[in-house]
C-alpha cells in the first residue's frame, strides 16, 4: 500500500478532490448495476473487498467452496479472470484450468477445490454459462465480486487484513474502492492476519449494524515438490528439508505476510524474493537465489516459469478461522435463500 494510504497527511489531502470525484462515479456505476442486476436461480454468496491490494480472498474463496461441498452443496465459482486476456464469451475451467488461460486465481482455486469455475469481467455472463454447463450446480461463488453489482447476491463476505481502512479515504488520496460504511452491509467480516499480527483499529461502520467478525490466519499444511509432484505434510517436509536456511518466493498482493507465516512455522530464510502480485516469477531472479529450497505460494505454482527447478517447493496453508462457526452459519443461511428461491421469495 503506498505510504500516503497510511493516514491522513498533505499529499492524501491534496488529492482529495479527486478521490470525490472518484465516489460520485464509483457510486454512480454501483446503482446502474444494482438496478439491472441477474439474479441467478441459486443462492449466490460473494466474496470480496474494499481496499486495493490482495486481502486474502482466495484462501477465503477456497474455504468457503470446501466447508459448502462438505455440507452437501455442489458449487460453482464465478470470477473476472484477472491476467488473462477474456474475450466476449464466458471461459469454463471445462475447456483448460491453466493459468493463462483463466488467471492465476481461478486456476488456483479450482486446482485447490475442483469445482467448476467461470470466468468473464461480466460476472453474470460467467454465471450464466456454468450454470448451463453444469445444471447440478446449487450455490455460485463469486470471487471477487463486491463492486460488481449487476450480478444478485444473496450472502456477502468482505475480506480485510491487519491494513484495516487505511487512512479511511477513497482512490486515490486513500486505498478504499468503498468508504469504511460499506462494512456494514457485509453479513461477515473476515480480517486476514499475519503469525502475530494484531488487529487493525476498528474502522467506522453504520451504527446499529457490525458484520460478524472473524480472524483467519494461515498455517502451513504441506508442501508439494513442484519437479517431481511429491508431496509432503509439513511437519515431513521441515524434518527433511526445513533444517537448512531455505529461500521464498512470492507473487501475490502482500508477499511479506507469506514469508511471515513461513518463520512463524520455524522457517529460516536466507533470501526473500517479492515479485508484482499476478506475475511470473523469472526464471532469471530463481537462478539468482543460493542452493537450497526455494518455498513459493500456490498462486506462483500455477504460472510459475520454471516449474522444473528442483529447489522449488509449493507450500500449501490451511486457514485457522477465530469461530469455525460461521461457516455454519453461512450453510444455514444459505438454505434459507434456496427455500426462499423455491418458494419464489415468499
Amino acid at each position: 500500500m503506498l505510504a500516503i494510504w497510511s493516514r491522513r497527511g498533505v499529499p492524501s489531502t491534496l488529492l482529495l478532490p479527486l478521490s470525490w470525484l472518484y465516489g460520485r462515479l464509483s457510486a454512480r456505476r454501483l446503482r446502474a448495476g444494482a438496478r439491472t442486476a441477474w439474479k441467478a436461480p441459486v443462492p449466490v454468496v460473494v466474496v470480496g473487498n474494499i481496499l486495493v491490494g490482495g486481502t486474502g480472498k482466495t484462501p477465503v474463496t477456497i474455504a468457503v467452496c470446501q466447508a459448502l461441498r462438505a455440507r452437501g452443496w455442489r458449487p460453482g465459482i464465478v470470477s473476472r479472470g484477472y491476467g488473462a486476456a477474456i474475450g466476449p464469451e464466458p471461459r469454463l475451467s471445462d475447456g483448460g484450468d491453466d493459468a493463462a488461460r483463466l488467471g492465476d486465481e481461478p486456476a488456483l482455486i479450482h486446482a485447490a477445490t475442483g469445482a467448476p469455475v467461470a470466468v468473464h469481467p461480466r460476472r453474470a455472463l460467467a454465471a450464466a454459462a456454468l450454470l448451463a454447463a453444469h445444471p447440478d450446480t446449487d450455490v455460485l461463488i463469486a470471487d471477487d465480486g463486491l463492486q460488481h453489482t449487476a450480478l444478485a447476491r444473496d450472502l456477502e463476505i468482505i475480506v480485510q487484513d491487519g491494513r484495516g481502512v487505511g487512512n479511511g479515504r477513497l482512490l486515490p488520496a486513500g486505498p478504499l474502492r468503498e468508504s469504511p460504511g460499506r462494512l456494514a452491509r457485509a453479513d461477515w467480516l473476515v480480517t486476514h492476519l499475519a503469525a502475530d499480527e494484531p488487529m487493525p483499529p476498528a474502522s467506522s461502520v453504520e451504527a446499529g449494524r457490525v458484520p460478524r467478525a472473524i480472524v483467519m490466519r494461515l498455517r502451513p499444511e504441506g508442501a508439494t515438490h513442484l519437479a517431481s509432484g511429491r508431496d509432503l505434510p509439513w511437519d515431513a517436509w521441515r524434518s527433511e528439508q526445513g533444517a537448512a536456511p531455505c529461500s521464498a518466493a512470492a507473487g501475490i498482493g502482500r508477499p511479506e505476510r507469506f514469508f511471515a507465516m513461513l518463520r512463524a512455522a520455524g522457517v529460516v530464510l536466507s533470501h526473500t524474493l517479492r515479485i508484482p502480485d499476478h506475475r511470473a516469477i523469472p526464471a532469471d531472479a530463481l537462478r539468482d537465489l543460493p542452493p537450497g529450497p526455494i518455498l513459493i505460494t500456490p498462486k506462483d505454482a500455477v504460472k510459475c516459469a520454471a516449474p522444473h527447478d528442483p529447489r522449488l517447493w509449493a507450500v500449501r496453508a490451511a486457514p485457522a478461522f477465530s469461530d469455525p462457526g460461521w461457516l455454519d452459519d453461512l450453510d444455514r443461511a444459505l438454505r434459507a435463500a434456496a427455500a426462499r428461491e423455491r418458494t419464489g421469495g415468499a
